[in-house]
């Protein structure tokens, strides 16, 4: 169902963005993968996944936060009349935290990349899709947005801002052929969740039904799911990747 289909990644370089990228590969969608930078490491990778799974792969890149640079970017990577089916809007950054030690050009700044840098990115790529009347948007959001803890003032916020305005577009666009989710994940094993402090990965863990860290193909699975026909009628939803809360 996604053959041929054009998927827009931000931050496919790694994690939860790199294995997205292989899960659409494998089924056959042609990709545009999203770094900050593009080094020989990420376009060499690219093009491994180009040979092994017989599709297109162009790269991009730009800064979430540098609105010219974002557009510019993608002025030239989708000229009038290119499709784009599938935008994940993967690309973010970790913050932890008290909110009495935490200035807020900080919490501005986490707010930048995580949530203003994916509203404008989406409101790019939805004048094409509504244009199309058809398409599909996965948010990256996570479960720091939905149980919100101490330490979360920056990170925990801004995810929960950017789910909250999951559901809200979605509602706006269900009609013109626009689905839009989010997925929530757990705690996963990426380079991000390593550099938690200890106490905090502990905790994280043992809240969890399974008492384990999600792999990045787990997470990867789901927001495939959500951006193919077989979610045909999935709209305005945040689905949790968690393994269970206790």
């Amino acid at each position: 169902m996604l053959a041929d289909k054009t998927v827009l990644i931000t931050g496919a370089n790694r994690g939860i963005g790199r294995a997205t990228a292989e899960s659409f590969a494998k089924a056959g969608a042609n990709l545009i993968a999203h770094a900050r930078v593009i080094s020989d490491g990420f376009t060499n990778d690219m093009a491994d996944l180009a040979g092994r799974y017989g599709i297109q792969v162009n790269c991009i890149s730009f800064d979430m936060t540098d609105t010219s640079a974002m557009k510019a970017a993608l002025n030239t990577e989708l000229p009038l009349g290119r499709r784009i089916d599938v935008l994940v809007n993967n690309a973010g950054t970790a913050h932890g935290g008290l909110f009495q030690m935490t200035p807020l050009s900080v919490v501005r700044s986490v707010f930048d990349i995580n949530f203003f840098g994916q509203l404008e990115l989406m409101q790019i790529i939805l004048r094409k899709m509504i244009r199309q009347k058809s398409g599909a948007i996965v948010n990256i959001g996570s479960i720091a947005g939905i149980d919100l803890a101490a330490g979360n003032v920056a990170y925990g916020a801004s995810k929960a801002a950017l789910m909250a305005c999951t559901k809200t577009i979605a509602a706006e666009t269900g009609t013109l052929g626009v689905r839009i989710n989010a997925v929530a994940p757990g705690l996963t094993d990426t380079q991000m969740a390593k550099k938690m402090d200890p106490k905090a990965w502990e905790s994280m863990i043992e809240g969890s039904a399974m008492k384990r860290l999600a792999s990045v193909e787990e997470i990867a699975k789901v927001i495939l799911f959500l951006a193919s026909d077989d979610a045909s009628f999935i709209n305005g939803q945040v689905i949790s990747v968690n393994g269970g809360t206790v």
